[in-house]
């Protein structure tokens, strides 16, 4: 069984980072070692909530794994909420990596032109210096721009997208993933670049009018989990555009319609029928 760590907070209610990467990964068959960064009463969309900083922890905790032989085919990281987190990521990215482990790296810092609250322009710089380590990043627009320096821009075309691929790939990634990319209007889905041989690769399904927290969580754990069940690039990036796709839809029909996260539990079996059919 493939063994993967994932780096970022646990928020205690709403459906986001850990508690999200947790069950996918595991419903997926792979064993699933988290290390928080943080533990939140709830996200950070309710109006209220608490905090217990947990990064001081961090590093002892890797340094006792690797005492006791520990080993990790992949490390993951989402959402890191201090530039001191991002440095003490990347310190375990190098403890832990060896020939074979995979690096995807969720850079989480902003969306619509705009960082989240509490972050900086430093913030987004260190990011970037994070993904330099990674074998796969898979920033939305707002973050590939803040990593880059290309502005940002509501309408765009192909050539856009590519330019901040080839700006991202010449950071360092290997595979730099743009994801909530439109090609035509009405869609949405990715847009890649393979650093090593400069192909691109794109998916677009169909846009929904709608929005949840822990989407681009859902959409990598699905797209790490199906890398590490030896899916290719391209097809685990689809299988996660589509999965999420329809989580959002079985979301949509909840009565109820938590606004705090998608609806993941109900369209696990889904998934599981898919990369079945898959492999």
């Amino acid at each position: 069984m493939k063994r993967i760590l994932t780096i970022q907070d646990i928020s205690c209610l709403g459906k986001c980072s850990i508690t999200i990467a947790l069950p996918v990964l595991s419903a997926m068959g792979i064993e699933t070692v988290i290390l928080p960064t943080a533990l939140l009463s709830n996200h950070t969309l309710f109006p209220e909530y608490s905090k217990l900083d947990l990064s001081g922890q961090m590093m002892q905790y890797a340094l006792m794994w690797k005492k006791n032989g520990v080993r990790f085919d992949a490390v993951y990281t989402g959402y890191l909420g201090t530039i001191d987190e991002i440095g003490k990521t990347a310190e375990i990215i190098d403890l832990f990596r060896e020939e074979g482990t995979l690096v995807f790296v969720d850079p989480v810092m902003g969306d619509n032109g705009k960082l989240y609250r509490g972050f900086s322009d430093d913030y987004a710089a260190q990011n970037a210096l994070l993904c330099a380590r990674a074998d796969i990043i898979v920033p939305n627009i707002t973050e590939a721009c803040l990593m880059t320096g290309v502005s940002y821009r509501e309408k765009y075309d192909e050539g856009y997208l590519r330019e901040l691929c080839v700006r991202l790939c010449g950071m360092g990634a290997k595979t730099a993933v743009i994801t909530g990319a439109s090609l035509a209007e009405g869609k949405t889905g990715v847009y890649g670049m393979d650093a090593r041989t400069g192909k691109i690769f794109t998916y677009q399904n169909d846009r929904i009018s709608t929005s949840y927290h822990g989407t681009g969580d859902l959409f990598a754990s699905t797209a790490v989990g199906a890398l590490l069940r030896g899916i290719p690039v391209h097809e685990a990036l689809k299988i996660a555009a589509d999965h999420t796709s329809e989580t959002i839809r079985v979301t949509m029909e909840n009565p109820g319609n938590p606004w705090y996260g998608v609806d993941f539990e109900s369209t696990i079996p889904d998934l599981i029928r898919k990369l079945g059919e898959e492999q």
